[in-house]
């Protein structure tokens, strides 16, 4: 399995229909919602205002990607009539993805510049263009390939300088990240992941820290956390989860779970119901 596939393997990317056709009115979008967006400026011209890109006016065709939710409106401009086709994103792992910490700022590319995906949006344009009977689930489909592409494309051309995506890229630490992504619950300690790398100890604590934002040792730990979370969330036993992900008992998964949420993990599950019963 190749590093993109085994890293999205752990989430459920879903797209869900949003808008299909002239954009007649304002498009808002809150960073409360819970998922990201995707755009697909076909004609026309907009101007986007948000946070990062303040009031940037699209004038050409262009993708617009926020992998996680963030407060911002799309206008029309002008007299030509903008056509539009946008979807909610979600990833199905709410904030334990590191993928949204790797992309909390929207991606923006004119579609001239995508040539390697130019068959796909075509096949969405031809799509939205006529009404047809499941139109909504094959929009929704190409859609979740369309932000897998984008991904991959992200990675080849770079456009993130740190976070998992950029590490990912790095095809040293590609190799680190993606054992673990693979066997959390494996006993990971520095040595192991720089030869996996091929790396010094040194060298490789300095280089993950300074590609991934982060210490490689805190990346685990956020990555085991946040594969707890899901596990928690579907029924599974404290002590049970604490083994999967890599602890060797409940208590120093308790501590672990403190440092990244704040709350011990019964704490944490209990508030997680109590906001889904309210």
């Amino acid at each position: 399995m190749d590093r993109l596939t085994d890293f999205l393997e752990r989430f459920e990317l879903r797209a869900t229909l949003l808008h299909n056709g002239v954009l007649a009115r304002p498009l808002q979008a809150e960073a409360s919602e819970g998922a990201g967006r995707l755009y697909l400026l076909r004609q026309g011209a907009v101007e986007l205002a948000g946070p990062g890109r303040r009031h940037c006016l699209l004038r050409e065709p262009t993708l617009v990607f926020y992998a996680c939710p963030q407060r911002h409106t799309l206008r029309p401009v002008g007299e030509a009539r903008a056509h539009l086709l946008g979807a909610l994103i979600e990833f199905g792992a709410g904030d334990e993805n590191p993928l949204l910490q790797a992309l909390d700022q929207p991606l923006c590319l004119p579609l001239a510049d995508m040539q390697g995906v130019a068959s796909l949006i075509d096949a969405l344009f031809e799509e939205a263009a006529v009404r047809h009977c499941g139109q909504a689930a094959v929009l929704e489909r190409l859609s979740e390939v369309l932000v897998v592409r984008l991904l991959r494309l992200a990675m080849e051309r770079k456009l993130m300088d740190r976070g998992v995506m950029a590490g990912l890229a790095d095809l040293r630490l590609a190799r680190a990240l993606t054992a673990i992504h693979a066997a959390p619950q494996s006993g990971w300690t520095l040595e192991r992941m720089a030869a996996r790398a091929g790396m010094s100890r040194s060298r490789f604590a300095g280089h993950f820290t300074a590609v991934m934002g982060m210490p490689a040792a805190e990346y685990l730990k956020r990555w085991r956390v946040g594969l707890a979370k899901r596990l928690l969330r579907a029924g599974r036993p404290v002590k049970q989860v604490a083994l999967e992900v890599g602890y060797g008992s409940s208590a120093s998964f308790g501590r672990a779970f403190g440092q990244v949420e704040g709350s011990t993990p019964t704490a944490w599950l209990q508030g997680v119901r109590e906001s889904a019963g309210a």
